[in-house]
Order: structure tokens, then C-alpha cells, then sequence
């Protein structure tokens, strides 16, 4: 979608108080146009710091963001930054300004000054990516937490942004609503090719990006797709961190004398091996 870098940050530091401690200690980060990128962290590790960095909701301390080209500590670049970089919070309800769903997905169109004539078939396009178009008159405090955080993507998606920066951006909805938030943006990424920075703390969701990365106290400790960086199960718990359920069951079984390859995240790719190792041992 396109052609240069999303996301760059070039030995980026940030700290809130002048003699505070870094709380995004010199990281230097690429991420690949179309990539969906998880970043993980426990409580303070740095990663809504480097999210909000990625938007110029903060300008660096120290270093450098890029996005799309432009540099977040120009202050004429910051309009056009997020146009490009479009973000989501974590609590749906804050986001909500409206009270009609096409008008709040108009909200950021309207601030971008796009005309009349263009913002209809924006809003109505978001919206249906979203699975929200019968959901257009409706009062936005009348929907599940699921689908008002689907409304504040399809308001970041309409200003057509070349990447998407969702900050835990499923922390506070139900197991249900989590899956269709996280599916949808998923979907995004891969039919529309749009770039997704997803932070979160939720394995399951990080199994299932291209890539992940692990902050520990505002660094990068691990940097790898999901097989690489999950199949460091040890590793993971020594930074606080828990691993998806399967790739912990595979290292105890693996432990247990089964021969069962790295790097198994999911229930079909369990399965699948348990198959394998089944058939071998019973010829």
C-alpha cells in the first residue's frame, strides 16, 4: 500500500520528567510496510510510551521517529503524521465524541477538512469494513464494548491511514469482544495492506501477528515472528511475561520426553504434531 517506511525510530529515547528515568530507553525500530507488528511488555516496559511516540502524542527526549518519512518533532509534520499513522486507545468510551456512529466516524474527517461530498463514501466504506454499516444511526452508548472499539477503528480507518497503532486496544473487553476487534483489524492488515503497530499484553493476539517485539524496562529484548519469539518459553518468564497455552504445553511435553518441534502456538498446530508424533510411534 505504500512505499516508504511506516515507522521508523532511530535510537529513540523518551523520559517524563527531566531527571526522570527513560522511559523508552534508545530503541531503534523498522517496521515493514503491510508488516502487523505485536509489541509486548509487562507494566512499564515502554510500549504505550513507544506507541504514542509513533503518533507525536510525545516527541522524543532523545533520537528520532519517522513516519512515513516525516519527522514527528517537526511541528508542521503533525497533521500529516496522523493522517498516516491513525491510533486507537484502549477505552472505547473515550473516544467516542457523537452520539450517532456515522457522525463520530466523521469526526476525524472533519478535523482533516475533507468535503462534504468525499467524507460519505469514507464513513460508509469504514464502516462496512468493519462489519458497522447497519450500525450507522445508532447511538454509540447503546453498543457492546466490541463494537465501539470496531466504530473507533472504522473512524481512524476512514481518514485512510497507511498505518494503524492500536494501544491495548482490546484490554478492556470480553474474551468476545476481543476476538472480533483484534479479527477485524487482522483482516484490515492483510485485504487492505495497511501496517499494524498492535500493543498488547495478550498472548493469544501476539501469536498471530507477523512479528514480535518485547520490551524490557524501555529496550528491546526480543525481536522475531511469533515461532521465534514464543518458542523462548524460559526467556519470556525470566522478563514477567506469560506464553500462549499451547506453546507452553508443548516445552512441558517436550520436557516429558515427546518429540514435539519448536515453536507450536495454536490448538491446530498442537494437534497436528500430537498426530504426527502418534503415527510415528505406533509404526
Amino acid at each position: 500500500m505504500q512505499a516508504q517506511t511506516p515507522i521508523e525510530t532511530d535510537r529513540v529515547a523518551y523520559r517524563y520528567e527531566e531527571d526522570g528515568p527513560l522511559a523508552v530507553d534508545h530503541v531503534s525500530l523498522s517496521v515493514r510496510p503491510g508488516e502487523m507488528v505485536a509489541v509486548l511488555g509487562h507494566n512499564g516496559s515502554g510500549k504505550s510510551t513507544l506507541a504514542k511516540l509513533m503518533n507525536a502524542l510525545y516527541l522524543p527526549t532523545e533520537g528520532r521517529v519517522l513516519v512515513c518519512g516525516l519527522d514527528t518533532a517537526q511541528e508542521e509534520h503533525l497533521w500529516d503524521v496522523r493522517r498516516h499513522a491513525g491510533m486507537v486507545f484502549q477505552n472505547p468510551d473515550n473516544q467516542i465524541v457523537a452520539t450517532v456512529v456515522r457522525e463520530d466516524v466523521a469526526f476525524g474527517l472533519e478535523n482533516l477538512g475533507v468535503p462534504q461530498p468525499e467524507m460519505i463514501p469514507r464513513i460508509e466504506d469504514a464502516l462496512a469494513a468493519v462489519r458497522m454499516i447497519d450500525f450507522a444511526a445508532a447511538a454509540p452508548h447503546m453498543l457492546s464494548g466490541g463494537q465501539k472499539q470496531r466504530v473507533a477503528v472504522a473512524g481512524v480507518l476512514a481518514m485512510q491511514p497507511d498505518v494503524m497503532i492500536l494501544d491495548e486496544a482490546t484490554a478492556m473487553l470480553d474474551p468476545s469482544g476481543r476476538e472480533e476487534v483484534f479479527a477485524t483489524v487482522r483482516k484490515l492488515n492483510r485485504d487492505k495492506g495497511i501496517t499494524v503497530v498492535w500493543i498488547t499484553h495478550f498472548m493469544e493476539e501476539a501469536a498471530l501477528a507477523d512479528r514480535v517485539v518485547v520490551l524490557h524496562q524501555g529496550h528491546i529484548e526480543m525481536d522475531g515472528t511469533p515461532r521465534e519469539v514464543f518458542s523462548q518459553v524460559e526467556r519470556l518468564k525470566a522478563l514477567g511475561l506469560d506464553v500462549p497455552p499451547m506453546a507452553e504445553l508443548s516445552g512441558m511435553l517436550a520436557a516429558g520426553g515427546l518429540a514435539l518441534p519448536a515453536g507450536i502456538l495454536t490448538v491446530d498446530d498442537m494437534v497436528k504434531e500430537l498426530r504426527a508424533c502418534l503415527s510415528k510411534s505406533s509404526t
